[in-house]
């Protein structure tokens, strides 16, 4: 058992506690946030993640896992700290790492005995030379400490299985005794472990979260493709996909991605390489692809209704993907602007992502399902693939629909069966 502690409780650090804790180590979690400190102590979750809530009441319930506002007194009690802040990106795409700062010279000037420091949160590379010459400058004399990096690659919706199944762990580490501690604290996970530098590490997830947004985008791509020639979008991924070197993954042509780990990492990645002297042309035409992809969307909707100005559009889902309440980055954030700027009336439904939205959009009329969200719309758009959106009574939905008009940014429904029922179904890269 390893004695823990991870500073910032958001998406990452309170899924990588809770299961630390699972796998039987004490951990702390520590954060400067008063009120989600309080939530989290009594039992309730600041996130909608599946099965984050059974984990932490089991830990907590077991004295394996708590809860702090105290970094001060959380450093002496713990050997690893985790680092899981925000890196929230800058004006120009460069993320900004004031917090990872503050918290390295918290940690110094807390520290008594050797510390191992682990970046948990995404950092651009070389970051860890940095953090490691903040602790230097902080600590008192004497105090021995090493600086690690353990990418994480948790997805919303299904970041515990993640955790607790994943492809591989990567750490970066410069000493034996930070590659012994991270290697028998991931042990019982038995997964492959690959040991790096410290600067490999950190760039394995820029590089890996760059790959599957580029890949998002070149299949958005051929979509449009798909659209100027009459060829079926799904069809062309399924013989994409068998390819083994390819692989299914990621092949889902929609809106666009979303979230906070997509357009941040890559406008940060892109930024990186600016300032290492290489222009990275590759990952800004993925942007200015997955940019389009969301304006193309808007134009269908548009030439759907012939004018939306004066209509009303029911809108489901709110997340930037199903099983999370996150909507940073979201695309339904674009494209519900888009119609309010263009003089709609927008009607919106999310099963968990609502009250979120409702502090960004004042101006949307929220639903308390997807009927209410259906009923006297002149069309109904589809921004996230929620499973229970795949189940909807759809002879109902056409009742209550002005128009049978569904406009799908996710491809949901059969083509033969829309036609089937009488709808104008217009979709993303099929006929």
């Amino acid at each position: 058992m390893r004695k823990i502690a991870v500073v910032g409780t958001g998406y990452v650090g309170l899924v990588t506690g809770s299961c630390l804790a699972d796998l039987g180590n004490k951990v702390i979690c520590v954060d400067n946030n008063e009120e989600k400190i309080a939530f989290l102590k009594e039992l309730k979750m600041p996130i909608y993640e599946p099965g984050l809530e059974e984990i932490v009441k089991r830990n907590v319930e077991r004295g394996r896992l708590s809860f702090t506002t105290d970094l001060k007194k959380s450093v002496p009690e713990s050997e690893v700290i985790f680092i899981a802040v925000g890196t929230p990106p800058k004006e120009n795409g460069e993320a900004d790492l004031s917090t990872v700062e503050g918290v390295c010279k918290d940690i110094a000037r807390s520290m008594e005995g050797y510390h191992l420091v682990v970046e948990k949160s995404t950092v651009p590379v070389q970051t860890g030379e940095r953090a490691k010459e903040t602790i230097r400058g902080h600590v008192k004399k004497g105090v021995e400490f090493d600086v690690a990096s353990n990418p994480e690659f948790l997805r919303e919706g299904s970041a515990v299985s993640d955790f607790m199944k994943p492809d591989r762990i990567v750490i970066g580490v410069e000493t034996e005794k930070a590659k012994q501690i991270l290697t028998e604290l991931y042990q019982p996970l038995e997964v492959p472990i690959i040991v790096t530098d410290i600067q490999s590490a950190e760039l394995i997830k820029h590089a890996s979260n760059s790959f599957l947004a580029a890949k998002i985008s070149y299949i958005n791509a051929i979509s449009k493709i798909c659209e100027l020639t009459g060829a079926d979008i799904e069809k062309v991924a399924e013989g994409m996909g068998m390819d083994k070197r390819i692989g299914y993954n990621f092949l889902n042509a929609g809106v666009g991605y979303g979230g906070f780990c997509f357009p941040k990492d890559l406008a940060a990645f892109i930024r990186i390489c600016e300032k290492l002297g290489y222009n990275f042309e590759l990952l800004k035409a993925v942007e200015k692809i997955n940019k389009n992809q969301k304006e193309n969307f808007l134009q269908k909707i548009e030439d759907a209704l012939w004018n939306v100005k004066g209509k009303t559009i029911g809108l489901l889902g709110l997340s930037f993907k199903p099983n999370t309440d996150d909507i940073r980055f979201a695309p339904s954030i674009d494209i519900i602007k888009g119609l309010l700027k263009d003089g709609a009336r927008v009607k919106a439904y999310d099963p968990y992502a609502m009250d979120k939205m409702k502090d960004i959009l004042k101006d949307v009329e929220y639903c308390k399902d997807a009927y209410e969200a259906a009923e006297s719309s002149d069309a109904l758009v589809i921004i996230t693939e929620w499973s229970e959106f795949k189940e909807l009574d759809l002879e109902k939905i056409k009742q209550l629909l002005n128009n049978p008009i569904i406009v799908d940014g996710r491809n949901i429904y059969d083509l033969d069966k829309m036609k089937e029922l009488g709808f104008k179904y217009i979709c993303i890269g099929r006929k």
